[in-house]
């Protein structure tokens, strides 16, 4: 599946980056995530449909607060959010479970 990008009400959802114009590896350190691989690792998950992974974002900045992800085989959303974040991860849980349900998951 090519990576769906999802509105979560005040926080938006879209695939993981490492580019020229944004990089989400700052914010994912302060997850605990230090491997520099793990956003090239995340779209092959995608294309592989094995891990749907989504940045949770502040909408006027595009700052990474949280990431969730998705399981497709078995349909569980697990998050992780930065200091502060949690109210984004939790409307970001929800709002994947109810991309899983649409997708019958």
């Amino acid at each position: 599946m090519e990576p769906i990008e999802i509105n979560a009400g005040a926080w938006y959802l879209r695939a993981l980056r490492a580019d020229a114009l944004m990089d989400d590896r700052p914010g994912l350190g302060d997850l605990g995530e230090t491997d520099p691989d793990y956003v090239t690792r995340t779209a092959g998950e995608w294309a592989g449909d094995t891990r749907y992974t989504w940045a949770v974002c502040e909408p006027t900045t595009g700052e990474l607060l949280a990431e969730v992800a998705l399981r497709p085989a078995t349909g569980e959303v697990s998050s992780r959010a930065r200091a502060g974040h949690d109210a984004a991860a939790d409307a970001a849980v929800a709002a994947v479970r109810r991309f899983a349900d649409a997708l019958d998951i």
